[in-house]
């Protein structure tokens, strides 16, 4: 009888706890999602525009017939256009292409004799280059344009009087340049940088005086903006 009495009192208490447990509600441990972070491709191609200063500068270094011929035959700035295009292959590396439009000016040109003339020129150019860069800060990146360029003069002598050899003389040399790039957005970024385009020298044969070496160079800075696909 007793042991009847302790079991009776066992399940009692058994069913108590469990009914007292059913007011209990378990506590779920909660998850906290992160966002995937996505980050955005820097290779791919860009296009940009850009509006500057060029300046074009041609003087003739020479003896001719033991006379010294030295004399700069104009020494000009323009303002121009630029169109750029490439592709960057990761954040240090990027190969580009640009074309400068160089808009007209009026400079006293002097000829061989030393002669000045009023003269129209102007100034278009090109290059390739391969553009090293360095990520200074995540929006932010310094560069260099390292490559090949070549100018085309164009001279128009109003006065007509005079026989202008140097006419759309093509020339091609070595070209560098240093700029820096803000990004503005994941697509558009800002840039100025500053590119010598053309550095060498030019023979330019005459019929009445011989061989005429110029020493011509083309500088040009840039502001403009970038869009990458």
């Amino acid at each position: 009888m007793k042991n009847i009495v302790l079991s009776a009192a066992a399940v009692f208490a058994m069913s108590s706890f469990a009914v007292a447990g059913g007011d209990i509600i378990p506590v779920e441990e909660s998850v906290v999602e992160v966002p995937e972070v996505v980050a955005s491709s820097v290779d791919g191609f860009y296009v940009g525009g850009a509006y500057g200063y060029l300046n074009a500068k041609s003087t003739a270094a020479d003896t001719i017939n033991g006379i010294d011929a030295t004399a700069t035959l104009f020494d000009t700035s323009f303002t121009e256009l630029m169109l750029q295009g490439g592709y960057k292959f990761n954040e240090y590396i990027a190969v580009e292409g640009r074309y400068w439009f160089g808009l007209s000016n009026t400079v006293n040109y002097g000829d061989s004799h030393g002669a000045l003339y009023p003269t129209d020129v102007s100034v278009d150019a090109w290059g390739i280059y391969a553009k090293p860069m360095y990520p200074v800060t995540e929006a932010f990146n310094v560069y260099a344009l390292l490559g090949y360029g070549s100018t085309s003069y164009t001279l128009a002598n109003k006065a007509g009087n005079v026989n202008l050899k140097y006419n759309s003389a093509n020339m091609g040399s070595f070209s560098w340049g240093l700029g820096g790039e803000y990004s503005l957005t994941e697509n558009i970024s800002a840039f100025v940088d500053y590119t010598n385009i053309f550095d060498s020298t030019t023979d330019v044969v005459y019929s009445d005086i011989g061989t005429v070496h110029y020493k011509d160079t083309i500088n040009t800075v840039n502001i403009g903006v970038t869009y990458k696909f």
